[in-house]
């Protein structure tokens, strides 16, 4: 499987993704009502990226991991904090504590879980009135625009699956379909706020960057050296070396019914 692939390069992954921007932070801590000492279950924290700002704000986390290398380094990086827990486990069969969680937290790995149990599993593992948050992250029209557009070229030329024509959109055409949230009876009214970031990445490190993700790491090993081969030209010769990136990050809330919200305001999360 494809969601596979990511723990044959679990240092690269914690050395090449970005973090989440602060603003993303503070909306997950307001809108989730969680800080100090709140229960929060994280699916899939691959090496910890938001893990470690839950744990920094005093949350108690257990966070699922299919992946054992990505959990290492999950682990790792969570040394200082006693109260997070990585847990190696395929978050479908893995069995739920009798204790239910205040919230439940996914960034940018919801899209991998089993459509027919994510939803359903994640309210059963929460509260009445604890919260899901899901973070997805897009990339978006921006940054060094032409780049973008020549680049494509580079796809098309080594990856036979890229259509013809792509191009990035603006983030006002970019929305994630909620319709799963939406139509649950077990989940209330859905929150979406947008946390855009722009990243600058000297080539090496935007090589390394698009060596963490799927699509790229299950081309062809040939295939894979041409299409790197022919991004990292176009960057050093045409860009000056390094290129800007610009991402969208959705957070996504909605809460489990059956009771009403927690009241009171907890401390907000910030990058360490």
């Amino acid at each position: 499987m494809l969601r596979d692939t990511f723990d044959e390069a679990a240092e690269l992954y914690e050395r090449a993704r970005p973090r989440y921007p602060r603003s993303l932070l503070a909306g997950l801590a307001r809108q989730a009502g969680i800080g100090p000492g709140s229960r929060v279950l994280e699916i899939g924290p691959g090496t910890g990226k938001l893990t470690v700002d839950l744990a920094e704000s005093g949350c108690r986390i257990t966070a699922v991991e299919l992946g054992p290398a990505l959990a290492a380094v999950a682990r790792q990086r969570l040394r200082g904090h006693p109260s997070a827990t990585v847990v190696v486990a395929d978050f479908e069969r893995w069995e739920l504590p009798a204790e239910p969680f205040d919230a439940v937290v996914c960034a940018t790995a919801f899209h991998w879980i089993d459509p027919a149990l994510r939803v359903v599993k994640a309210a059963r593992a929460l509260r009445p009135g604890g919260c899901l948050a899901l973070v997805t992250t897009h990339h978006v029209a921006g940054g060094t625009g032409e780049f973008f557009e020549r680049s494509q070229r580079c796809y098309e030329r080594w990856d036979p699956a890229t259509p013809p024509g792509l191009r990035l959109v603006p983030e006002s055409e970019t929305a994630t379909d909620n319709r799963e949230l939406t139509e649950s009876p077990d989940f209330g009214d859905v929150t979406v706020t947008g946390h855009p970031q722009e990243i600058t990445y000297p080539t090496d490190a935007y090589l390394d960057l698009l060596l963490t993700y799927s699509n790229h790491r299950a081309l062809d090993p040939a295939a894979r050296r041409g299409l790197l081969s022919c991004i990292r030209e176009l960057i050093d010769t045409r860009h000056g070396g390094s290129v800007t990136k610009r991402y969208l990050h959705e957070l996504i809330t909605t809460r489990r019914t059956g009771a009403a919200p927690p009241t009171g305001a907890h401390a907000p999360l910030h990058p360490g």
